[in-house]
């Protein structure tokens, strides 16, 4: 679905070249790429970029993430949006209902634990030693699933989706080599290496979501499950969380087979960072992992649309009828 361009070099220059991306360092030209084939952009250091490059890209729907060093969101360039304003309308009118939030988020909630519990039944095949640790966590989330057909509002579903992410990450902890020095999900900044590469991916998974959900003509800040709030994008938020564990898996995955190692990342009293040899090896690993998580992000995107039309029109046709009852 497209090429990523990563920027993750000091003192580097870009400048346009016609149909192409040209790169300098200390003013000698070291390298071009042809933009046609770029979809999203990630910029991260010190580099200097012409302003007319993101006119350029503004113009192809090229998405842009500034990713933060150690503090802070990253900044977002969004594509071109899609032209049906009617998604929004319909978007801002079910975010104000109250039964369509409800059903939402017991949904989204319901399809997060078991995706959780997917990953760790695949951990629990690979790691006897803790069968124990396991099996308590299952009957947990059985018993969260369970609960979510008896909750009264989304209060309650947001409670329990955040016992269920405590002892997900609990049992996390149990299997993670013990030189990670992980002990719980930390973030801004992250303490550890592992938490370190969650932050990041997580991050990249946001920027997809945001991309998906602005082109499909969707407001990323307008949630469901989420109450709204300032600088958030909530929408982009929720229809992550049944994809997170896909980035736990991969980043498991990454130190498991030696591509990421502890000593590539450094620890103060900042948190814990990755090195540039760390990012370097990271990049190339998370574009194959990304190929179908953006195919699953857009089904997800193009499903909502689906589903927030369809209410939209049961909606419409309710009115209709009740205006022609008015008129008899």
């Amino acid at each position: 679905m497209g090429t990523s361009l990563y920027i993750d070099k000091r003192g580097i220059e870009v400048r346009a070249d016609g149909e192409a991306l040209a790169f300098y360092e200390d003013g000698v030209r070291s390298g071009t790429v042809p933009i046609a084939p770029i979809d999203r952009v990630f910029i991260r250091g010190t580099c200097k970029i012409e302003s007319q490059i993101f006119g350029k890209l503004g113009e192809r729907g090229i998405g842009v993430i500034f990713l933060s060093g150690r503090h802070g969101n990253p900044a977002m360039f969004y594509p071109r949006p899609h032209n049906d304003a009617s998604r929004r309308l319909a978007q801002y009118h079910l975010s104000l209902d109250q039964d369509f939030c409800f059903t939402f988020s017991k949904d989204l909630v319901r399809e997060k634990i078991r995706s959780q519990q997917s990953f760790l039944l695949d951990l629990l095949q690979e790691d006897r030693e803790h069968h124990q640790v396991f099996s308590r966590y299952m009957d947990q989330a059985t018993a969260l699933l369970e609960s979510i057909d008896e909750a009264e509002n989304r209060d309650s579903i947001r409670g329990i989706e955040g016992t269920g992410a405590k002892a997900y990450f609990a049992v996390l902890k149990s299997v993670l080599p013990a030189s990670l020095n992980f002990t719980r999900r930390t973030r801004r900044p992250p303490k550890d290496p592992f938490n370190a590469v969650l932050s990041l991916g997580y991050t990249l998974l946001h920027f997809e979501a945001v991309t998906a959900l602005y082109g499909a003509g969707l407001d990323p800040y307008i949630g469901f499950f989420h109450k709204t709030h300032f600088s958030r994008e909530s929408l982009a938020c929720e229809i992550i969380e049944p994809v997170r564990a896909e980035i736990d898996r991969f980043s498991l995955r990454l130190f498991r087979k030696g591509t990421l190692r502890p000593e590539g990342f450094s620890t103060n009293e900042s948190g814990c960072l990755m090195g540039k040899a760390a990012r370097t090896a990271y990049y190339p690993e998370y574009e194959v992992e990304a190929e179908e998580i953006r195919k699953r992000l857009h089904d997800r995107t193009d499903q909502l649309v689906s589903r927030m039309l369809e209410c939209a029109r049961t909606f419409a046709d309710s009115e209709d009828d009740e205006e022609e009852s008015y008129a008899e």
